[in-house]
């Protein structure tokens, strides 16, 4: 049986509407049998995601909203001493109408945004981390 390297690892060849039969026919080997394998995620994904988001958005009203709105009460910006709308700048003031909100405290659609994204941010990172086969210490 003498076959070139070329002729093993060339494409096959098209006569007709039927595939010529090519020079690696002529080579068999068996491979071994595959097991089909499903992969499956460690944790329930809706359970993680809804959980993580929660959690977020709770430690978000609760725990860090005091220090978030004292931050960006510092954040004002200034000019010769006067925050940009005082100083003349009409377009400078916040639309108000989308901080409005009927909590308590003033938890608004920006922060559940922000809250949210960041919960799901952490239940995907947890979920990556646990599908590939690393086993992070905050579970055990």
């Amino acid at each position: 049986m003498a076959t070139s390297t070329a002729a093993v690892l060339s494409p096959p060849t098209v006569a007709g509407l039927r595939l010529a039969p090519s020079p690696r026919a002529a080579v068999s080997f068996r491979a071994p049998a595959r097991r089909s394998v499903a992969a499956r995620a460690a944790l329930e994904p809706s359970v993680v995601i809804s959980l993580s988001t929660g959690l977020s958005l709770v430690m978000g009203r609760f725990v860090f909203f005091n220090f978030q709105r004292e931050n960006v009460a510092k954040q004002v910006p200034e000019q010769n001493g006067k925050t940009h709308f005082e100083a003349g700048d009409e377009r400078a003031k916040e639309f108000a109408g989308i901080l409005k909100s009927n909590d308590p405290v003033g938890f608004n659609l920006v922060d559940v945004l922000a809250w949210g994204s960041i919960g799901h941010i952490v239940a995907y990172y947890i979920l990556a981390t646990t599908s590939n086969g690393y086993d992070p210490p905050f579970f055990g």
